[in-house]
C-alpha cells in the first residue's frame, strides 16, 4: 500500500511539473512598475514612451513635485499617450513651470488609455494659437480613455474650452477627483462631447468668460454623489453670453447628449446673465435624481433662472472652423428640453428658482435673498 501511494504521488508531482514548464515566464511574475525619481522629468518621459509601447505602470515619488519647463511636442508637456499608461503617486504633483511656454500637461490619443491615481495636475495652459484648438489646459482626451482616481486638476487654463479637461468624443471617468480653480473662455472646469462619468469629488471654483463656468456637457454625462459649487461665468458681455454658472448643456462640434445627476449638489454658482446653477442649451433631456440645486445666482434680472434656466435657445461651439463663413458659436431656436426633477429640490436661488415659468415641471419658482457676486479669496 505504501509503495502504491508513493508512485501515485510521484506521478502527480511529475505531471504538475510538466504543466509549470509550459507557462511563459512573463505570466509567472507580474511586470514590476517603473519607479521615477523625484522631479526626474526626463525619466518620466522615457517611462511614458516605454509604457506606450509595452504597457505597464509608472510610480512617482511620494510628496514630490515634477516641474515641466519645456514642451515635448509643441503643445504638450509630456509625451502623447498612445498606449496603455498607468501613473500613480502619493501627494505627488505634476506641474508646468510658472514662466514656461504655454503647453497642456497630458494629451491622450485615440489609441491611448491613461489611468492617473493620487496626483495633482496644475499650471497647464493650452496654447493660444490657433484659438479654436486651445482646449484642455491640463488634459486633452482625443477619443481615448481617461480615468482619474483621487486626482486634483487645478489652476490650469485654456483660451477656448475646457480650462481643466477637454473630453473630445472619448471616455472620461472621474473617481473621487476634484476639478478646481481652472479658467477658460468656455467651460472653465470640464468640457465633454463624449462619455463622462463622475463618482464623488467636485467641480468647484472654476471660472469662464462666455459659457459654462464649471461643466459644459455635449455628450452622455452622469454625475453620482458629486458637487458642482462655487463656479462663475460672465466676464464677456453680450446678448448670448454670461450663461450657465455651474453647468451648461450645449452642442460641441455638432454633438450633444443627455445629462443625469444622481445625489449631486449644484450650489453657490453665479452667472452674470442666465442660469446661475444650470442652463439647458440643447434639446437633450436633463434628469436630476435625489439632487439639490440651491443658493445659486443669476444677475440677469427677473426670469434669468437663478437655479435652472430652460429657454428656447440652442447653443453650440466649434473647435475648428466650419464650412461657409467662419463661426465659433451658434444660437438657434429649440423646444424647451425635458428637465426631470425626481425626488430633487430647487430652492433659495436668486432671483428665481427656475425660468421661464413652467419650463421645469415641479419647480416652485420661489425666489430667495440676493447672493453676492464677489471673487473668492486665495485664487491664483
Amino acid at each position: 500500500m505504501t509503495d502504491t501511494l508513493r508512485r501515485v504521488t510521484l506521478t502527480a508531482v511529475t505531471g504538475l511539473g510538466l504543466c509549470l514548464t509550459l507557462l511563459p515566464a512573463g505570466q509567472a511574475q507580474a511586470q514590476a512598475p517603473t519607479r521615477v525619481p523625484c522631479n526626474d522629468v526626463a525619466a518620466l518621459k522615457t517611462a511614458i514612451n516605454n509604457a506606450n509601447t509595452s504597457g505597464g505602470s509608472i510610480t512617482l515619488a511620494p510628496h514630490c513635485i515634477y516641474t515641466l519647463t519645456v514642451t515635448d511636442d509643441g503643445d504638450d508637456g509630456l509625451p502623447e499617450i498612445t498606449g496603455n499608461v498607468r501613473i500613480s503617486g502619493r501627494d505627488t504633483t505634476i506641474q508646468r513651470a510658472q514662466f514656461a511656454p504655454a503647453f497642456r500637461i497630458f494629451h491622450v490619443k485615440q489609441t491611448g488609455t491613461l489611468n492617473l491615481d493620487s496626483v495633482t495636475v496644475r499650471g497647464g495652459e493650452a496654447p493660444l494659437t490657433p484659438v479654436l484648438a486651445s482646449n484642455g489646459g491640463a488634459v486633452y482626451n482625443e477619443r481615448g480613455r481617461v480615468t482619474l482616481t483621487d486626482v486634483t486638476v487645478r489652476n490650469n487654463s485654456s483660451h477656448w474650452i475646457g480650462g481643466g479637461i477637454w473630453n473630445q468624443l472619448g471616455t472620461l471617468n472621474l473617481k473621487n477627483s476634484t476639478i478646481r480653480d481652472n479658467t477658460s473662455e468656455n467651460a472653465g472646469g470640464v468640457a465633454t462631447n463624449g462619455t463622462m462619468t463622475m463618482r464623488g469629488g467636485a467641480i468647484r471654483d472654476n471660472t469662464g468668460a462666455l459659457w459654462a463656468g464649471g461643466l459644459a456637457n455635449a455628450g452622455n454625462t452622469t454625475l453620482n454623489d458629486a458637487s458642482v459649487d462655487g463656479n462663475q461665468i460672465g466676464s464677456l458681455p453680450g446678448p448670448f453670453s454670461q450663461l450657465g454658472g455651474g453647468i451648461m448643456t450645449m452642442l460641441i462640434d455638432g454633438e450633444s447628449g443627455p445629462l443625469r445627476l444622481n445625489g449631486t449638489k449644484v450650489r453657490g454658482n453665479i452667472a452674470q446673465g442666465r442660469g446661475g446653477g444650470m442652463l439647458i442649451g440643447a434639446d437633450e433631456p436633463t434628469t436630476l435624481y435625489k439632487s439639490v440645486v440651491t443658493r445659486n445666482a443669476a444677475n440677469g434680472g427677473t426670469g434669468s433662472g437663478g437655479g435652472i434656466y430652460n429657454g428656447t435657445s440652442r447653443y453650440g461651439l466649434f473647435t475648428s472652423p466650419v464650412d461657409g463663413p467662419e463661426r465659433t458659436s451658434s444660437n438657434s431656436a429649440k423646444q424647451a428640453a425635458a428637465v426631470n426633477l425626481i425626488r430633487s429640490t430647487v430652492f433659495k436661488n436668486t432671483p428665481d428658482n427656475c425660468a421661464p415659468t413652467g419650463s421645469v415641471p415641479r419647480c416652485d419658482a420661489v425666489g430667495s435673498a440676493p447672493a453676492k457676486n464677489t471673487p473668492k479669496p486665495g485664487r491664483s
